[in-house]
């Protein structure tokens, strides 16, 4: 089943008002607690859903400092090298990358610069690490959201039934289920 303007509207909520019960979703948005768990479960299925739980700040844990750092890995270490990027604990996420002079772009977070250094130091001491670019940044112009995109993707009109048949698939009164 296609992402629809339900999903949107369950997303959008969700996003506004994470601490609702699933039953006061469902009174919000006007439908069956049961229509919405099951939505939920195919939006958990689907991925769409990814994370239920508290967004926990680095400043406030003390990690004001945030940096990303490119690693250069050398050929046939990027999975010892990424594997290894877990044990570092004030990485906060690693991607693999392409085009941007590098092979791993990793969030990092510190104490202080003098604390950055260090995790940078140990981060060239990784296996397979040849080249280290580091970017602090100073502040933050978007903090991360989904919500306009959500948004956006509620108002996109979803892709065309086939001919003979009405917005949802059916065939159309009087008409008969396109052939395929």
């Amino acid at each position: 089943m296609p992402f629809d303007a339900l999903d949107a509207r369950i997303v959008r909520l969700m996003l506004d008002q994470p601490r609702t019960s699933v039953r006061g979703y469902a009174r919000i948005l006007g439908v069956a607690r049961g229509t919405l768990q099951a939505r939920l479960e195919r939006l958990e299925r689907d991925e769409v859903i990814t994370v239920a739980g508290p967004r926990v700040s680095p400043a406030a844990l003390g990690h004001p400092v945030l940096a990303f750092v490119r690693l250069e890995v050398a050929r046939g270490h990027l999975d010892e090298a990424g594997e290894a990027l877990a044990a570092v604990p004030e990485i906060v996420e690693a991607f693999s990358v392409a085009g941007g002079g590098g092979d791993l772009l990793t969030r990092v977070v510190a104490r202080d610069n003098g604390h950055l250094e260090a995790v940078i130091q140990r981060l060239g001491r990784l296996p397979g690490v040849v080249r280290i670019r580091t970017e602090i940044a100073l502040s933050e112009r978007v903090a991360h959201r989904l919500l306009p995109l959500v948004e956006s993707l509620a108002t996109e009109p979803g892709p065309a039934a086939p001919e003979g048949t009405g917005a949802a698939g059916a065939p159309e009164e009087g008409g008969q289920r396109a052939a395929r």
